[in-house]
C-alpha cells in the first residue's frame, strides 16, 4: 500500500513556533514577470528568508486580486502558463528543495477545467506528486467543497480558507471544522493591495478568531514593509505578503528579479526576528 505524503506546513510552523518566531509567507504569481523564471525566485525567497511560498495560479477573472496581482496574472497567462505549468514549476522547485512548504492559491475555474481533462481526482493527485502541501482556492467555501477537501486530504494535502472582518462567527466554526495547514485572514474589506492596514482591528479579530480555529492563523493584504510586517506579527502567527513583492519584481531590472526577491525577503526576515518577544 503506497504511502500518502504529509505536508510539510505543521512541522513548519511547529518549528518556528518552538523558536518563538513568525512565519514569513511570500505570495508570488506563477509565471510572473517572465514565464520561466518562478522556480528561481522561489529559492531566492527562501534564501531570503522566507518559511512557506503561496504560489498563485494565474486566472483570467481573480475577482479577490487587486490591479497589481491581477496585471502579473495576465501577464503569465498570455506567455502560456496554466494549472499544468503551474504544477511543472513546483516539480522544478522541488527538485533542489526537499524542505519549503509551498501553497497554491487561486480560483476554482482552473482546478475544475484540469479535473475535466484529467478526471475526478487528478488536481489533488497530480498537486501532492508535483510537491504542493496546500491548496487555498478563494471561491471554494467551505460548506461546498466537501468532496475536493476529502480529495486532498487523502492525498496529504492542506486545505486552506480565508476569514475576513466581516466573518461571521459560523463562518469561523465552519472553517474551523474544515481547515488544516493554517487560516489566512483578510485584513482589509476589498482586493489585494487596497485601502491602509488597521493593526488595531487586527489584533481585535484575531482572539475571535482563534475561539474556533485552533490551527495557525496567518494575516495578509495591506502588508508592504517591515513596518508593517512587525505590526501583524505581534499577534499573527503568520506574516503573508503579495502585492509589494509583486511591485518590487515589476520595477526590478533586468536579471535582477531573484536578488530584489531575496533582498526583500532578508529585510523582512532581520524585521520580524528582532521584534520584542522573539528570540534574541
Amino acid at each position: 500500500m503506497s504511502r500518502i505524503p504529509m505536508s510539510r506546513i505543521p512541522a513548519t510552523f511547529q518549528r518556528l513556533q518552538a523558536q518563538r518566531r513568525k512565519a514569513l509567507i511570500p505570495y508570488l504569481t506563477a509565471g510572473f514577470p517572465q514565464a520561466d523564471c518562478t522556480p528561481a525566485l522561489m529559492h531566492a525567497l527562501v534564501q531570503g528568508g522566507a518559511d512557506i511560498i503561496e504560489l498563485g495560479v494565474p486566472f483570467s477573472d481573480p475577482m479577490a486580486d487587486g490591479p497589481v496581482i491581477q496585471q502579473a496574472g495576465e501577464r503569465a497567462l498570455r506567455a502560456g502558463v496554466g494549472l499544468a505549468q503551474v504544477l511543472a514549476m513546483v516539480r522544478a522547485f522541488r527538485a533542489h528543495d526537499p524542505h519549503t512548504p509551498v501553497v497554491l492559491m487561486g480560483y476554482a475555474n482552473p482546478v475544475e477545467r484540469y479535473q475535466i481533462k484529467h478526471g475526478a481526482g487528478a488536481f489533488a493527485r497530480d498537486a501532492a506528486a508535483a510537491g504542493v502541501d496546500g491548496v487555498l482556492i478563494v471561491d471554494y467555501p467551505p460548506e461546498e467543497c466537501q468532496d475536493f477537501a476529502a480529495a486532498l486530504k487523502a492525498q496529504g494535502l492542506d486545505l486552506i480558507f480565508l476569514l475576513a472582518p466581516t466573518s461571521s462567527e459560523a463562518r469561523m466554526a465552519e472553517v474551523g471544522r474544515v481547515a488544516s495547514g493554517y487560516v489566512y485572514y483578510v485584513s482589509l474589506k476589498g482586493v489585494t493591495g487596497a485601502g491602509h492596514l488597521d493593526t488595531a482591528a487586527v489584533e481585535a479579530m484575531l482572539p475571535r478568531i482563534r475561539r474556533h480555529v485552533h490551527i495557525p492563523v496567518g494575516v495578509g493584504f495591506g502588508i508592504r514593509d517591515a513596518a508593517s510586517a512587525c505590526a501583524v506579527g505581534r499577534s499573527a502567527d503568520a506574516v503573508v505578503i503579495g502585492t509589494r513583492l509583486i511591485q518590487l519584481l515589476d520595477a526590478a531590472a533586468p536579471g535582477q528579479a531573484e536578488a530584489v526577491a531575496r533582498a526583500f525577503m532578508a529585510e523582512l526576515r532581520l524585521a520580524l526576528d528582532g521584534m520584542e518577544g522573539n528570540r534574541g
